[in-house]
């Protein structure tokens, strides 16, 4: 079977995007959400906030 990126229905704190890249991955969502809140300090919010919401339109919800 074919890994498919998806949002995570288990390990969602907001709209499940960080947790299905953990999960796709094989690495902890935790650990991809403290790299996300980093990157996100240092590039000032504005360029992972518009990614993050690009990815919420774009990457599917677990089970559709």
């Amino acid at each position: 079977m074919k890994k498919r990126l998806v949002r995570s229905r288990n390990n969602r704190v907001l709209a499940g995007i960080l947790g299905g890249i953990g999960e796709y991955f094989d690495i902890d969502p935790t650990l991809v959400r403290v790299i996300f809140i980093v990157l996100l300090v240092a590039s000032f919010f504005f360029p992972c906030t518009v990614g993050y919401f690009l990815a919420y339109f774009i990457i599917p919800e677990q089970g559709e």
